[in-house]
């Protein structure tokens, strides 16, 4: 598709998603106000139902107890008619229940059968009608946690209370008619205590709490998710989290008040139908678009696979050519770690000629000692001849321990990263060098710190990094009249390791840590140690560097990350 093409299509594209928000907004808005007044409407027929029900009972304890022949039963204790007469009055009334006590609240007479004989004397509605000489309303909850309401007045016989007269309202019968529409209703008590709902278990709770306590009908739940993508108009509550309208009215009873959760379904299905119809229209259009531009992309398919196929080609040369470069680059790894073992054990070869003299020395002594222990056993004296013995001994354990210290470091470092002092490793370094540091006569300075310098290494590659900075600083002082090295180790936010001497300093640090870069004369270096020395540094997390003091010489410093610090950081 060509630029044109694809500037048509996203045109179309926002033009259409323009078209669809706006769409949205402005019926939502205009179906939302619709159903909102609908539900206004059915609030009000709700709340004027309760006050019917409420009123129509109000009135019924004031005519019973104005009844000759229930007023002739609680003079007479004759109560064998009063329960016929009762659920007459039931019937005609339309109330739930009716109960006649007696002055103890004792159930005398009833519509239920099953509670006569109860005494009521300590429930709400008895102590209140004994304390008032109007009708008094009570809410109560029974057992099975439903709200029982009651109308209550006393009943007197020649100015004497004789008894007392429950009309129970039947308002229970509103919650299952509410229940069959899409609306969740509740009704609170001044309280704010939710004394009628749809939902049985909201009864008892405020409204914050019953929300969390459990959804909204089905039907609401069901709405939620059908228009939770395109709700633009401003949200009044929440159900669990989802949207719905909420609206409050007061009902002229006591201080209640009627709650309706509704869901915006209706509003939302006319909504999508007309949302469907554009963007199915602009589908159409876009689909079309498509085509023709479909079209156009086949004829140049053609000329798309003979570059694919021309394109393959060179990937295969290339990719033969990478393998070659690849194999090039592991052979050169291969020669060097040869070239890095051979600096090795060209040093070590080196100082292989200064550890003979040293052992030359041991061997003569020995010789000495052994003869020296022969004439004394002869002589009887054998305690001075062990102690002869004692010396040759001494003697081949210093011997092993310069072969155990060459073996070491001839042999290649293996990688094995362990808790290494640095001081451990400056102290084996020496003791393998010690032969040349005393063939001339060099000064060595140590500035090393009283506690353990701890890093994380190999400690075979860490002693070769020394042994080399050791090797240069030498080689670079033979001309010196003086020869002195100093060398230091200390701790901070890292470990710190340098080398000064005070020889004729470096020419060229640019190039000093690249490899066959050397100072020397042909045949004393190949120019790999440095390189190979910040090779093994860097493998170590740190970095060698090298700088020219002010007074003279070279200083080399090798800093590696402090064993307690890479601790603190993995924590």
């Amino acid at each position: 598709m060509s630029w044109r093409g694809r500037v048509a299509v996203l045109a179309v594209t926002i033009i259409g998603v323009v078209v669809v928000l706006a769409t949205n907004q402005f019926l939502t808005t205009r179906f939302t106000e619709n159903t909102r007044n609908s539900t206004q409407v059915r609030q009000a027929l709700y709340s004027g139902n309760l006050i019917s029900e409420l009123q129509r009972n109000s009135i019924v304890p004031l005519l019973l107890s104005r009844e000759p022949s229930l007023i002739h039963a609680l003079g007479s204790d004759d109560f064998s008619q009063s329960s016929q007469q009762l659920i007459f009055y039931v019937e005609e009334i339309g109330s739930a229940a009716l109960m006649l006590l007696d002055e103890t609240g004792r159930v005398v007479a009833a519509t239920d059968r099953n509670t006569m004989g109860a005494n009521h004397r300590s429930d709400p509605y008895f102590v209140n009608a004994l304390r008032s000489n109007d009708t008094v309303f009570t809410t109560f909850r029974n057992d099975s946690g439903a709200f029982v309401f009651n109308y209550s007045r006393q009943i007197k016989v020649d100015g004497k209370l004789a008894g007392v007269i429950v009309a129970e309202a039947d308002l229970r019968k509103f919650e299952q008619s509410w229940a069959g529409i899409s609306n969740a209703v509740i009704v609170t008590d001044s309280e704010g205590t939710i004394i009628l709902s749809t939902e049985p278990r909201w009864r008892g709770l405020v409204e914050a709490e019953a929300l969390t306590v459990s959804s909204a009908p089905t039907a609401i739940s069901r709405a939620i998710r059908a228009t939770a993508d395109w709700t633009v108009i401003p949200i009044e509550a929440y159900v669990l989290g989802q949207a719905v309208m909420r609206m409050e009215s007061r009902v002229p009873f006591q201080g209640w008040k009627m709650t309706t959760f509704t869901p915006y379904a209706s509003v939302r299905e006319k909504v999508n139908g007309v949302l469907a119809l554009e963007i199915m229209g602009f589908a159409i259009l876009l689909a079309v678009a498509f085509y023709f531009a479909s079209l156009r992309a086949r004829a140049r398919s053609v000329v798309y696979q003979q570059e694919t196929a021309e394109l393959r080609q060179l990937n295969d040369a290339l990719q033969r050519e990478v393998a070659g470069r690849e194999k090039a680059e592991r052979h050169l790894d291969m020669a060097e770690q040869t070239l890095a073992q051979s600096s090795k054990l060209a040093a070590l070869g080196e100082m292989s000629a200064a550890v003979s003299h040293e052992l030359n020395q041991p061997l003569a002594a020995m010789k000495t000692y052994i003869a020296g222990a022969k004439l004394l056993l002869r002589r009887k004296r054998p305690d001075e001849a062990l102690s002869s013995f004692q010396r040759v001994d001494d003697l081949i354990d210093r011997m092993g321990s310069i072969t155990r210290q060459l073996k070491s470091y001839a042999r290649k470092g293996g990688d094995a990263f362990e808790p290494i002092d640095i001081r451990d490793a400056l102290s084996s370094a020496l003791s393998m060098m010690e032969p040349q540091l005393k063939s001339k006569d060099v000064k060595i300075t140590r500035i090393i710190s009283p506690d353990p310098v701890m890093v994380m290494a190999d400690r075979v590659r860490l002693e070769q990094v020394i042994i080399n900075l050791l090797r240069n600083a030498l080689d670079a002082i033979k001309a010196s009249a003086d020869p002195s090295i100093e060398i230091v180790i200390s701790a901070g936010e890292t470990a710190m390791f340098s080398v000064r001497d005070n020889g004729y300093g470096i020419k060229d640090l640019d190039s000093l840590f690249e490899p066959f870069y050397t100072t020397k004369a042909p045949g004393e270096g190949v120019g790999l140690g440095l390189a190979i020395s910040s090779g093994i540094v860097n493998d170590f997390g740190g970095r060698l560097t090298a700088r020219n003091a002010e007074d003279g010489g070279a200083v080399f410093e090798m800093k590696l990350p402090i064993l307690g610090k890479q601790v603190e950081a993995a924590q």
